[in-house]
């Protein structure tokens, strides 16, 4: 059977949810049966998101690979249970960057290089050399885009080229509602479907975002006026647990219209999706200091929902730091755990710092994260060893006590894109440790993304051992350099180098979250 492609376009506007939509029917087309692989394409001309600031694009998702991916991966993996790895993701910038490194090598034997048929074919081997039975292609940002526009002739060719019938096109469009005059105004998803027809592509299933339930004649005028059946445009209206989308898609048989579009065989018994359905009210402190959307600390967030925990609350980690300890302790006292996140740059370290204090002093639990585990080692070097003065070379290059710095390797480098630590490690965790509670194994393979490390061979002093004497940073796992600290004698000090939200999935959500919110419990009992 020759493969199949299922292309999701995006319009009217961005954000509205396209990567879950793409995300959901994928987990859905699996649960019963099908043999499914995706693809994101970005088209902005980074290479890979490395370098993107998270308050205006979100995370940064890191692959086992070592790849830098849109956020949009994350949700990839966490629906689908399965690593995603750099083929799962094209960006313009990957696509040009080939293409003119191919013409200074005379590899177009004297061509004119132009956006078709050169950049197009590049686009179409991509697409081709993905493995499974369907492929779901989902290209970023919304019909009308000039940056996009190639990438929909990509595809538009390449359905011209294998056979049309293969390949299912789906619109993912937003329906506003006017109060004023209280109705839903269809007539920019009408706009938008006539730009991607105007391109010669004819959708073939709509998906139309809404605030709440669209009425029946809205629905039946955007199919009218887009040129496909009624039973062809599905509503999705905003729900409170996007992990219930799947369930909601094959509850409306979605996956029926797409496998009798394509000439499926699906397996209807054996859809079992298996999401978190209710939610524990502990209260989780997120300090972080990139508060421009949520999507720049998504996966810890998911990573708190998928263990059961309802929505952590990001502190700003720069009000902490006009604080005294005991403005920080009226602040961050009511929650129940605290989170200190990844990050760069000097703005709200201080805060950071303040946030480890009061948790290691009053035996909050607390979770750090890359930078988060950097910084409890800087506290615990300034407020226990006495190094006043302690900190990062990344915000004090002239600290007398340098406790975290640059990695050897990094100091020659020149570049920022795709130059750090990046990617799945193997780890020792030690044993008699509460890591080694949380693998129940000795060796584990974690992601990493950072440039800075704990110099714990400049200041041995500070650690022990498990199981050694002495009120000291317990290591608990390493690697070339240390991956985890601990302290023993407090519910849960736990200091991570690497970043384990990146795999957790749905129902098997990273154990050292629910080894966090098992320390909450205790700790509240």
């Amino acid at each position: 059977m020759p493969r199949k492609y299922i292309v999701v376009t995006g319009g009217v506007l961005s954000g509205i949810g396209k990567g879950i939509f793409s995300a959901s029917l994928a987990r859905t087309l699996k649960e019963v049966g099908v043999d499914i692989n995706v693809l994101k394409i970005d088209p902005y001309l980074n290479v890979d998101a490395g370098t993107m600031n998270p308050n205006q694009h979100g995370e940064v998702f890191v692959t086992d690979d070592g790849y830098e991916a849109d956020l949009d991966l994350g949700h990839y993996e966490r629906f689908l249970g399965v690593s995603m790895t750099r083929k799962n993701n094209i960006t313009a910038g990957q696509i040009y960057s080939t293409i003119i490194s191919r013409e200074r090598e005379g590899k177009y034997l004297g061509s004119t290089v132009q956006m078709v048929p050169h950049v197009t074919s590049e686009i179409k081997d991509r697409i081709i050399s993905m493995s499974g039975d369907v492929l779901s292609i989902e290209i970023g940002g919304t019909v009308g885009d000039i940056e996009g526009e190639i990438f929909l002739e990509a595809v538009r060719e390449l359905a011209f080229e294998k056979n049309r019938d293969d390949f299912l096109f789906i619109h993912v469009t937003y329906v506003p509602y006017l109060r004023v005059t209280n109705e839903f105004k269809t007539k920019p998803t009408q706009q938008s479907v006539q730009l991607l027809r105007k391109i010669g592509i004819q959708p073939d299933l709509i998906v139309v975002r809404s605030e709440f339930p669209i009425d029946s004649h809205s629905l039946y005028k955007i199919a009218l006026f887009s040129g496909v059946p009624r039973e062809m445009v599905i509503n999705l209206p905003d729900i409170g647990n996007v992990y219930q989308i799947p369930e909601t898609l094959y509850e409306s048989g979605v996956h029926r219209l797409v496998a009798k579009k394509l000439g499926l065989q699906i397996n209807e018994g054996s859809f079992s999706w298996n999401y978190p359905k209710s939610f524990k009210p502990y209260r989780i402190a997120l300090v972080g200091k990139y508060l421009g959307t949520d999507d720049a600390y998504k996966s810890i967030i998911e990573s708190i929902f998928l263990a059961g925990v309802q929505k952590p609350v990001v502190v700003d980690a720069q009000e902490l730091e006009e604080l005294d300890d005991h403005g920080v302790a009226q602040k961050l006292s009511a929650f129940d755990a605290i989170i200190i996140p990844g990050g760069f740059g000097r703005r709200g370290i201080e805060g950071k710092i303040k946030a480890i204090k009061f948790a290691r002093e009053h035996r909050k639990p607390i979770l750090g994260i890359c930078l988060g585990m950097q910084l409890m080692a800087v506290e615990f070097a300034r407020h226990v060893m006495g190094y006043t003065d302690a900190n990062s070379t990344e915000f004090d290059p002239s600290t007398p006590y340098p406790v975290v710095n640059m990695m050897e390797e990094q100091k020659k480098v020149m570049n920022l894109g795709g130059t750090m630590r990046l990617g799945a490690q193997r780890m020792k965790v030690y044993r008699n440790t509460k890591l080694f509670e949380v693998y129940g194994e000795e060796e584990v393979y974690e992601r990493h993304r950072h440039r800075y490390e704990v110099d714990i061979d400049r200041f041995p002093e500070m650690f022990k051992m498990p199981g050694e004497e002495g009120y000291k940073l317990t290591i608990s796992a390493r690697s070339e350099f240390l991956e985890a600290i601990e302290i023993e004698d407090h519910p849960f000090f736990v200091g991570v180098q690497y970043h384990p939200e990146f795999k957790s999935k749905v129902g098997r959500p990273h154990p050292i979250f629910v080894a966090l919110v098992k320390a909450i419990e205790e700790v509240n009992r």
